[in-house]
């Protein structure tokens, strides 16, 4: 598959308000409804960039650094940040959005890998994804890094055989 994509291309933007029923004793919304409206954003870029059926294949990374109130209004935006031979890396930032105040915080993100399926639920290869920001840059070495890291934690990988790892460490 030749054809190169821009991270651009797989941007999602999902707003909400948090209802009473989303949240928690605290009222602030449940940290599992943010991680599922989190996996719906990211699989919408996913798709957007392989124009395939995409199914969810891990949250590598998710971070709660802000609550979110009731009646809050969270904004989700989602891209692709590397593509691979059947997978993709997504990054989710996550935005609490105050219009009266006008003001944005920026309150959780979150690493999902997305894999391109086909009618059987194969793998099927998908395109690439070409950075053109500083920050897609930033984010496109760092998902080599974090994937060389997971196969050499599963056992697919040898440590002495990863590229990335070594660059940061020394070797």
């Amino acid at each position: 598959m030749a054809k190169i994509k821009k991270a651009i291309d797989s941007l999602t933007v999902m707003t909400n308000i948090v209802l009473p029923n989303e949240t928690n004793s605290l009222r602030n919304l449940f940290g599992g409804e943010l991680l599922s409206k989190m996996d719906r954003c990211a699989s919408i870029s996913a798709a957007r960039h392989c124009e395939r059926r995409v199914v969810t294949a891990s949250v590598n990374h998710v971070s709660f650094n802000h609550p979110i109130p009731e009646g809050g209004i969270v904004v989700l935006e989602s891209k692709v940040s590397r593509a691979f031979s059947t997978s993709m890396e997504i990054y989710v930032d996550v935005w609490l959005d105050d219009p009266i105040n006008q003001k944005k915080i920026h309150t959780n993100e979150g690493i999902y890998t997305f894999v391109a399926v086909d009618e059987f639920n194969r793998p099927i290869p998908i395109p690439q994804m070409e950075p053109e920001t500083e920050e897609e840059q930033q984010r496109f070495d760092a998902a080599l890094r974090r994937k060389e890291l997971s196969l050499i934690l599963s056992g697919r990988m040898k440590p002495a055989d990863s590229v990335e790892l070594k660059k940061l460490f020394g070797s």
